[in-house]
């Protein structure tokens, strides 16, 4: 029986005391008597004749007696629902109630003895736990923000083979293992400052550090395609800090969610990432939900909108690369085409604009997501023919040199409870290049990537990841070259990636991922060195990258 419901009775029953008016030529002594000597105590309501689930009080009686045990009858087994109480009844009444409360109250001041020691230990403990938390309120450094980090550590190497020939005179392999056989030691560190000020918004601002600019895996390397995910190369040299992301979130209504920033990515303003493969995972290439050029993570000045309601989600966001710089135009380099290296400005020539639309439903376990996005040839800063982008030398050529229409089409799936049967994410991407400004190498061309990747929750070991990840990064499937460019139009473009990887959970915050990952055509259509749209090369041309690594990530 509970004391405290006990104790209610008490009042209640006193209050029965005073209304009723009773004198001594009305009171029935023998009835009283009766009353207050039941020889029983009532333990349910069936004992009493006279009372039926229809009456109007029988639940609140039933409570009373098989709860809390203080309630009396008349030894006849009646109760007398209708009949007016007399002030001896009800103190008969109170009398019993108190008897009861008199039981619980010296059953516990028996257990506080017996626990005596305890209870001082646990006041003790709370008396501590105030004085900490008095102590972090005094000293920490904000009230509206909180940090959080991820440091991780990266050592491998890779290994090439084939046949093909080099860009200075040997073979591809041997120039490879010259200029990118070594074995690295990187490190990538992001602090994360999420800053709330109505609870509902988010300040969001990342440092980040690293020195992957000279390595292989940062896609500086003699293949860019073995790029990692974590990998970070700061413009302004390796081991500098600097602001990564800054941006400000805000809801507008039940719906809509807002976001604006002067270094925000693309991703970040999407109310629905299209994939279950984790972001965090080993090749850069398998970041991108199989469509690189929809999904291309473009970082500058930018804003976005989404609307969420029932699963399903609408997102547009646009992102200037080059919305920092204030000079509208570049000069003419490489091909007759504007060099935005140093130049930028919002909705100019070089503004490097990339703008997305996504549409996307995703339930609790699943989802599909359709996105379409257009970019100038100037979002990567004037980078002619880049070796580090999301797909061959030829493709990343194309890509940023001309403006791109690109559609991605994503869907993804995750059991509901870990076991042989993995996550599964896939995605197809398509894009449509055209020149823009009339450069004097192609008129047109058109891409495609795929990805397939699976993952096993809890593999062999609670708390242990298991990945794999296969497909194709972007490659050329047509392309449309000047009339005055020597060979023809067909290009032979395709290549294949795949990566492998466990993860050990070591702690709740540090884990290790052994992987290796396998390339099979890096270079594509230029694997001998000079690609046969441009009268070069033989069909049987071979140039491979495999490498292994391992990665170390520390969460804080």
């Amino acid at each position: 029986m509970k004391l405290f419901h006990q104790l209610l009775v008490a009042p209640a029953a006193l209050g029965l005391l005073a209304p009723v008016a009773a004198n001594a030529t009305e009171l029935n002594i023998n009835g009283v008597s009766d009353y207050a000597a039941t020889g029983e105590q009532v333990t349910s309501i069936t004992q009493f004749s006279d009372v039926y689930p229809t009456d109007w009080a029988y639940q609140a009686l039933s409570n009373l007696i098989e709860r809390y045990g203080c309630v009396a009858g008349y030894p006849n087994g009646t109760y007398r629902g209708n009949r007016a109480m007399t002030r001896f009844e009800a103190a008969a009444l109170l009398n019993a109630c108190l008897d009861r409360v008199t039981e619980v109250t010296d059953e516990l001041k028996r257990l506080m003895k017996e626990f005596e020691k305890e209870l001082a230990i646990l006041k003790g403990r709370v008396d501590g736990l105030e004085a900490r938390v008095g102590e972090l309120e005094a000293t920490q450094f904000s009230t509206t923000t909180k940090l959080k980090g991820v440091a991780t550590f990266v050592i491998g190497a890779n290994s090439y083979g084939g046949n093909a020939d080099g860009f200075f005179g040997g073979k591809r392999d041997e120039e490879a293992a010259a200029l990118s056989g070594g074995t690295t030691f990187n490190y990538d560190l992001k602090l994360f400052l999420d800053t709330s000020f109505t609870g509902k918004d988010l300040l969001r601002t990342v440092l980040r550090a690293g020195n992957f600019n000279d390595s292989t895996y940062g896609g500086s390397g003699y293949v860019g395609l073995n790029a990692l995910e974590v990998a970070f190369e700061e413009p302004s040299g390796d081991n500098s800090v600097a602001v990564n992301r800054l941006f400000y979130q805000f809801p507008i209504g039940s719906s809509f969610t807002a976001t604006v920033g002067g270094r925000v990515r693309q991703d970040d303003m999407l109310a629905v990432w299209p994939s279950a493969y984790p972001a965090d995972t080993i090749l850069d290439i398998f970041t991108y939900a199989g469509a690189p050029a929809a999904y291309n993570l473009a970082l500058g000045a930018g804003a976005g909108l989404s609307w969420e309601s029932n699963d399903f989600s609408i997102s547009a966001n646009y992102v200037s690369t080059n919305g920092g710089n204030s000079t509208p135009g570049g000069p003419e380099g490489f091909f007759g085409i504007e060099d935005c290296s140093n130049s930028g400005g919002i909705a100019t020539d070089c503004a490097g604009s990339s703008g997305t639309v996504q549409i996307a439903y995703a339930p609790e376990n699943w989802g599909l997501a359709a996105a379409y996005n257009y970019s100038s040839k100037n979002r990567y800063q004037g980078d002619t023919f880049d070796l580090s982008g999301q797909g061959t030398p030829l493709s990343n050529f194309f890509t940023n040199n001309g403006n791109s229409s690109s559609v991605g089409l994503s869907a993804w799936w995750s059991p509901e409870q870990p076991g042989w049967i993995p996550s599964i994410s896939t995605g197809w991407g398509y894009n449509s290049i055209t020149d823009g400004d009339d450069n004097e190498f192609f008129r047109s061309a058109t891409t495609q990537s795929w990805y397939v990747g699976l993952q096993w929750a809890d593999a062999f070991m609670k708390g242990n990841t298991l990945g794999m990840a296969v497909g194709q990064p972007t490659f050329v499937t047509n392309v449309d070259f000047r009339s005055d460019v020597p060979g023809s139009d067909f290009v032979a473009d395709g290549n294949y990636a795949w990566e492998f990887w466990y993860q050990f959970q070591v702690t709740d915050n540090i884990s290790v991922t052994p992987a290796i990952y396998y390339l099979s055509r890096p270079y594509g259509d230029l694997t001998d060195g000079s690609a046969r749209a441009f009268g070069g090369g033989r069909g049987d041309d071979t140039f491979n990258n495999f490498g292994g690594l391992l990665k170390t990530t520390f969460k804080f």
